[in-house]
């Protein structure tokens, strides 16, 4: 959506969209190196493209698909899944028992991270930008769930947990401050994004007078960079919808040349789940 209005000023127009998707390797340049014609992939990252048939990409984007999985899930839930991956295994490795708190935890990355969360044992509270998405954070694996905007948020979070061990913000703005007033002593703020917008500044002396916390802003780009690091993270994920720890959410399919539609239906929140795009 950000590619297509122009709002994403490192990619500008014209130019191809989508950094994430699903296919068959059909042809390797000549200094390629463990992939093989045939293999199924997935990708995210790399050089804007995926909404064509047929493109290249960078072997180090690539990672190979197990048998099971189906092209649909594959590209519908790698960018949200490995995202969801890394924040709880990687960026802060949660441990069963320990307290989070999720922002927007209905999402697309929180529905994932919050049942992921659960599965591992992690005493999950959730966050939704409304009373309708309640339930759905609930059905995620949410113990409790209260409303991003609640002006008690912070004070809630404690009176329930003693405060929590990490706090994972897309919010920004809005919940920023609730977000470091929500943790124990030596806990972890991740900001991950700013759909409020952007949090504000902080004196690191704050983090010191809130009980020595850690803060830290991730990027998955340095979490994939690696390629022996980035299919390990893609298989931890495959094992996770193997098992049934994570539940892949509904998709809607399009045709290429219906993009446009999905886009605007997409913007319009008139979609739930995950939206794919086939070749026509």
């Amino acid at each position: 959506m950000y590619q297509r209005s122009g709002a994403d000023k490192s990619n500008p127009l014209p130019a191809g969209i989508g950094v994430e998707g699903a296919g068959v390797i059909e042809a390797l340049g000549p200094e390629a190196t463990g992939f093989s014609v045939g293999d199924r992939v997935a990708y995210i990252g790399g050089p804007a493209g995926a909404y064509s048939e047929l493109r290249n990409i960078p072997i180090a984007r690539l990672v190979k698909l197990p048998d099971w999985i189906t092209d649909e899930i594959a590209a519908a839930t790698i960018f949200k899944g490995l995202t969801a991956e890394y924040l709880i295994h990687r960026c802060v490795p949660v441990q069963a028992d320990q307290w989070v708190l999720f922002h927007a935890a209905a999402g697309g990355v929180g529905s994932l991270a919050c049942q992921w969360l659960r599965a591992t044992g992690a005493r999950v509270i959730g966050t939704v930008g409304s009373e309708e998405k309640i339930e759905i954070a609930r059905a995620n694996g949410c113990e409790h769930v209260f409303l991003s905007h609640d002006p008690d948020l912070a004070q809630k979070v404690r009176d329930l947990s003693g405060g929590v061990h990490v706090v994972y913000d897309s919010i920004g703005a809005d919940t920023f401050i609730a977000s470091l007033d929500s943790l124990r002593p030596r806990g972890s703020m991740v900001s991950i994004g700013a759909a409020s917008g952007p949090p504000p500044e902080v004196n690191v002396g704050e983090l010191v007078r809130r009980g020595s916390l850690h803060l830290t802003r991730p990027s998955i780009a340095h979490y994939t960079a690696d390629p022996l690091e980035y299919q390990e993270a893609s298989n931890r994920l495959f094992d996770a919808l193997k098992e049934g720890s994570v539940q892949p959410a509904k998709i809607t399919e399009f045709t290429l040349s219906d993009a446009a539609n999905a886009q605007r239906l997409i913007e319009a929140r008139k979609t739930t789940g995950s939206v794919v795009l086939r070749p026509n």
